[in-house]
């Protein structure tokens, strides 16, 4: 059944004269551009003895020649819903036995099916004009990597654009939020150009991995947001400041529905009954944060300090250091607070753009710095985990929940736009998890990182001193 939708959507997008004459024209006329541009290129810098440069810059064009056909697949895509439904020929296919799964990719492969057969077509003809032309013939390895990176920004953008073109009222709409898509992808253009470059293959595999990861994110997200009730259901969508301000400030502070606002004990009640929806969450962190220290332990045995900078670990010179940090204890609890809030929000902020993944990075790089300065105690001689109890043990019993609780908030944030629950729409699952971050960010974590801040700026001092202090 998805087969037979995408050999309708598909026949459709020929009969459109539209869409197949800048397909063809990107098809053939594009690489036979790139192709004079290449020769161009070759020749211009071998006239100055930068061959090698030319000779990486030509598998870059390549990467260009599959990439632009395959930007036809967000257009197409984001007419997929939004387009039949100003046409008014969504109701016929609706009421057809067709599951949601079912329809939705079908309409998938039909968006992404013209474009990446003209994207192949395209890297085809490139490459077969430089082999008649210059004799260039790209390695095994070139051709999968680029063809496998170019199936890959299809998917992702056609994933995209249909979960858009499905939440969407109009194709207008969907046209200016198509923008989130193909900035990004653009953006990634550049950095495998850079990759492509420096011949870092090795990066280039893992890149194909985290793009297959994203494209099954999305079409997971894609599949679980997608309901034809509510897309034939949809009217204009109007940015209703005031209602969305007031759902947040009720959900924020308890305000029940006759207006009464709950007392602070019965507030907390409330927070910490979002605690039990961060066990995974926070199981993942706690998975990452042991991957974080192996990960510095590694580096720090791989590519240790210089020699003086070790000496400075050694135990005659910790008096000096620990009489450097006690001139600052007055106005260390200050700089700590506001450096952690500082982190923890901008990896909230940022953890929406990329599923989390940013957030869970900046969570585990503390960690392996820790990893990486103890393995550094252990080239000098000196007992790792001295350190750690001694540094890092007396305020983390306090810091780590507090972290913990915040970047477990935010992550269920991120991810929980992946797959809301039944009763709510996408935006409203948005909201809610966002006011619980600030739930628990504001009611929890900050003043745990307050109390750590003054435990780590006059408690582990102290514990220092006593076990280093008198070396």
């Amino acid at each position: 059944m998805t087969m037979v939708v995408a050999r309708r959507e598909v026949r459709d997008s020929f009969r459109d004269w539209r869409i197949i004459i800048p397909i063809f024209a990107l098809t053939f006329f594009f690489p036979a551009l790139m192709n004079f541009t290449a020769r161009r290129i070759i020749s211009f810098l071998g006239a100055y003895g930068a061959d090698i440069i030319a000779t990486q810059l030509v598998p870059f064009l390549l990467l260009v020649v599959g990439f632009f056909p395959t930007s036809f697949s967000l257009i197409i895509a984001l007419e997929t819903f939004v387009g039949e439904r100003e046409r008014k020929s969504m109701e016929p296919l609706l009421s057809t036995p067709l599951s949601d799964v079912q329809l939705y990719f079908g309409k998938m492969l039909a968006s992404v099916v013209p474009p990446l057969s003209a994207s192949y077509a395209g890297m085809t003809v490139y490459m077969l004009g430089l082999a008649f032309s210059i004799g260039w013939e790209p390695s095994f390895q070139l051709v999968a990597q680029i063809f496998f990176l170019t199936t890959m920004q299809g998917l992702i953008m056609v994933a995209g654009a249909v979960v858009i073109s499905s939440q969407t009222t109009s194709v207008r709409a969907a046209n200016l939020l198509a923008s989130f898509i193909i900035v990004p992808m653009a953006l990634l253009l550049q950095a495998e150009a850079m990759a492509l470059f420096w011949g870092n293959h090795a990066g280039i595999w893992w890149l194909v991995l985290a793009l297959a990861i994203t494209a099954v994110v999305l079409m997971r997200m894609g599949t679980e947001t997608f309901n034809r009730e509510g897309l034939m259901g949809q009217e204009i969508d109007v940015l209703k400041l005031s209602v969305i301000a007031g759902r947040v400030w009720d959900r924020f502070t308890g305000r029940e529905g006759d207006g009464r606002y709950p007392h602070p004990l019965n507030w907390y009640k409330q927070t910490l009954r979002i605690l039990p929806h961060l066990r995974y969450p926070i199981l993942l962190l706690l998975i990452a944060l042991v991957g974080g220290v192996l990960v510095g332990v590694t580096l720090g045995q791989q590519y240790p300090l210089p020699s003086e900078m070790q000496q400075l670990l050694l135990d005659k010179n910790w008096n000096e250091n620990l009489e450097q940090l006690q001139g600052l204890s007055s106005s260390l609890p200050r700089l700590i607070v506001l450096q952690n809030i500082r982190v923890l929000t901008l990896s909230a902020l940022i953890g929406i753009f990329s599923f989390g993944v940013l957030a869970v990075i900046i969570f585990i790089v503390p960690w392996a710095l820790i990893g990486y300065i103890a393995a550094q105690f252990v080239l000098v001689g000196q007992n790792p985990f001295l350190f750690v109890l001694a540094a890092v043990a007396p305020h983390a019993t306090v810091e780590l929940p507090a972290i913990l609780l915040a970047t477990g908030a935010a992550l269920r944030w991120h991810v929980g736009i992946m797959a809301p629950p039944k009763d709510r729409s996408l935006g409203d699952a948005f909201l809610d998890n966002m006011t619980d971050f600030f739930r628990v960010f504001f009611g929890l974590a900050i003043p745990l990182l307050i109390l750590s801040a003054f435990m780590e700026a006059y408690i582990t001092p102290q514990v220092l001193a006593a076990v280093y202090g008198g070396g």
